[in-house]
C-alpha cells in the first residue's frame, strides 16, 4: 500500500518516533531506506494475512529488522521477544505521564520532607520530588 507523506508522518508520531516492537529510535527521514540508520517500515499490528486492515489504528512504525522478523506473527509475541509489553507512548500520553509523575513526586517528597523536617522540609521535599518525578522516563516496558 502507498502512503501519503501526511499518513507516514502521523504513523511515525504515534510512538514519538520509536519502533513499536523494540523501542529503538527511528529516523523520520529514513522511512523505507534499507540499511540506513534508524530505517523503518509501517507495520500492520494485526497482519493483513490474519484479517488486519489498513486502518490507521492498525498501523505502527517498526524498524525494518523488527518488521521483517515479525512477519505475520502477533504483535504481542514480537514485543515479548524484545522484552516489551506495549508500544512507546504518543506525544500526548508522554506529556500526561510526565505531569502525573511530577505530581506524584511532589506529594511523596512533601510527605517525606514533612515527616523528617517539618513544614520547611515538606516544601523542599515537594519541590525536589516534583523535579525528580517529572524527569523520569514515562515509557514503560
Amino acid at each position: 500500500m502507498q502512503f501519503t507523506r501526511k499518513e507516514i508522518e502521523s504513523i511515525y508520531n504515534r510512538t514519538t518516533g520509536y519502533c513499536h516492537l523494540c523501542h529503538k529510535k527511528l529516523s523520520r527521514k529514513n522511512y523505507g531506506t534499507v540499511g540506513a540508520r534508524g530505517a523503518w517500515h509501517i507495520d500492520h499490528s494485526k497482519p493483513r494475512s490474519r484479517g488486519g486492515t489498513d486502518h490507521p489504528n492498525n498501523l505502527f512504525p517498526a524498524c525494518i529488522q523488527c518488521n521483517c522478523d515479525k512477519s505475520d506473527s502477533a504483535t504481542r509475541t514480537a514485543r515479548k521477544g524484545n522484552g516489551k509489553t506495549c508500544a512507546p507512548l504518543s506525544p500526548e500520553k508522554r506529556r500526561d505521564a510526565q505531569a502525573k509523575s511530577g505530581i506524584a513526586g511532589a506529594i511523596a517528597g512533601g510527605l517525606a520532607g514533612g515527616a523528617l523536617a517539618g513544614p520547611l522540609g515538606a516544601v523542599v521535599g515537594a519541590l525536589t520530588g516534583a523535579c525528580i518525578g517529572s524527569s523520569q522516563n514515562p515509557d514503560h516496558k
